[in-house]
């Protein structure tokens, strides 16, 4: 075996991306409601791309109808006919990105959302999140009898609502909710309610709005916008609302923590077009590219982004350096799915799939290639040699985040720690690993700083969960540690 940590990834396209969690979105009171959870999770689509599903209740019929398919929105729910499958005013829909369970080999049997028939009656459940205490869930449940029939966590959640003794499902949920550890925003319906809640330190983001008469619930607000709902306000940490014909009541049944919203929701998960904490995530992005300007300035002819998510960034890059900016790489809209099976030849081609260099505006000049982060490593490399094969004189990155140097247990795909470049690797090392003329990442303070946090991180309290930046888990990843695959060190 290779000793680079790089050697063993067999990605096909080597993407060097953290993967985004999941998406959901939930409306009550809107005429043919599968319609507008389609369009909601068609706006969610980058919150996760292996497959996606929809649960609608249906008052005639006095049944659940649920359609779950493999691969993208747009291939599956704008078909006429499987919305028509799916009738009622009421319905929930979630896009999966695999976190938990057989990551990255999506089975219908754990795509969501979740169903099932309680005594009082059924109940459709979607997670956006990861429950870090799941493997210990799991067990305990199945030694109690439990038949679980998904790899997913979130089948942990409705096994507990089961053995509830509360006398109805919002009741029961919350009993289940005390349980588990971890990061979760979850939409449920009933036949009469449909139900969002947050984990107590609000990792996840979920969004409450309003059109007419109708609620709506959704990871993002960019989701709101497509089927034009009014924002209302973002679901508290912690908070359950109970949303029916009557209105939006609000609980509180967890104990109150500090906030603690995933930092990289701004840097790269989110749309952005989308709004958080009152927020622009465009403006955050942008404001992230003038703290690294400020931190890391360097001579050059152009500003380039990484498209399409270092874009913002590179933007507020050259607005502060006064270096134009220029895009120096194209972004292939177009290549979709079609190579997720590449032949040896294809898959050589790597990058150049997603991406060309702008020769004729490249040859000859400095250039600073701004991204949002470095995972391995591996994509940057690439992208360096298309740069320099265009004809640059020099290459010089600067990232939009800080080193990534822990993995995330909270709903995102992160590669183990001993394959993350910044673990194995100090800032140097890894400008020359990639071959590039310097290498420069935001600093924490910076980062804090472009996101609404003027004083920079506060490091007896952080204001964000920046725990894949800096080791510090504000929710102690159980399972993680009690199998030894984690062993926590002090926060670096």
């Amino acid at each position: 075996m290779s000793d680079s940590p790089l050697a063993d990834y067999a990605g096909p396209f080597d993407d060097d991306k953290l993967r985004e969690e999941c998406g959901v979105f939930g409306v009550l009171g809107a005429h043919d409601a599968a319609n507008f959870v389609a369009l909601g999770l068609h706006a969610l689509q980058h919150r996760g791309q292996e497959a996606a599903g929809v649960v609608a209740y249906d008052p005639v019929e006095s049944r659940f109808n649920s359609v779950r398919r493999l691969g993208y929105v747009r291939d599956n729910f704008t078909k006429p006919e499987v919305i028509a499958m799916l009738p009622g005013s009421s319905a929930i829909g979630h896009n999966r990105y695999s976190t938990a369970g057989n990551k990255g080999h999506t089975a219908i049997r754990d795509v969501q959302p979740l169903y099932v028939e309680f005594a009082m009656g059924g109940c459709a459940i979607a997670h956006n999140g990861n429950l870090t205490n799941a493997d210990a869930l799991r067990e305990e449940l199945i030694t109690g009898g439990s038949i679980f029939q998904s790899s997913s966590d979130t089948e942990c959640i409705v096994h507990l609502m089961a053995k509830s003794i509360q006398k109805d499902i919002p009741e029961r949920m919350k009993d289940a909710l005390r349980r588990v550890e971890g990061a979760f925003s979850i939409i449920a319906m009933t036949r009469t309610k449909m139900i969002g809640v947050r984990d107590p330190l609000g990792v996840r983001p979920l969004m409450l709005g309003k059109l007419n008469d109708s609620w709506f619930l959704a990871s993002e607000t960019c989701a709101l916008d497509i089927v034009g709902a009014e924002f209302v306000r973002e679901v508290e940490p912690g908070e359950m609302v109970i949303i029916t014909k009557d209105g939006v009541k609000s609980e509180h049944p967890f104990r109150k923590d500090v906030s603690k919203f995933c930092v990289f929701e701004y840097v790269y998960f989110s749309r952005p077009d989308s709004m958080i904490g009152g927020m622009s995530v465009y403006e955050a992005r942008r404001r992230i590219g003038v703290e690294l300007a400020k931190e890391a300035p360097i001579e050059a002819d152009y500003v380039c982004p990484v498209p399409d998510s270092g874009t913002p960034a590179a933007i507020g890059y050259a607005q502060q350096s006064g270096i134009p900016f220029a895009m120096g790489i194209i972004r292939n809209s177009y290549m979709g799915r079609t190579f997720i099976e590449p032949s040896d030849q294809i898959r050589n081609m790597g990058v150049r799939l997603k991406l060309n260099v702008n020769r004729a505006l490249i040859e000859g000049k400095r250039v600073v290639l701004v991204d949002d982060s470095v995972v391995r490593g591996t994509t940057s490399r690439k992208i360096k040699e298309m740069v320099l094969d265009a004809g640059a004189k020099e290459v010089h990155f600067r990232i939009a985040s800080p080193p990534t140097m822990w993995s995330c247990f909270y709903g995102v795909d992160t590669p183990e720690r001993s394959k993350l470049l910044a673990h194995n690797m100090t800032e140097d090392e890894m400008a020359d690993y990639l071959q590039v003329d310097s290498l420069k990442f935001v600093s924490l303070d910076g980062l804090y700083r472009a996101c609404g946090k003027d004083e920079g991180r506060n490091k007896a309290c952080a204001q964000f969960c920046d725990a894949c930046f800096s080791g510090d888990y504000p929710i102690p990843p159980s399972d993680q540690m009690a199998s030894g695959r984690l062993k926590l060190e002090p926060a670096e």
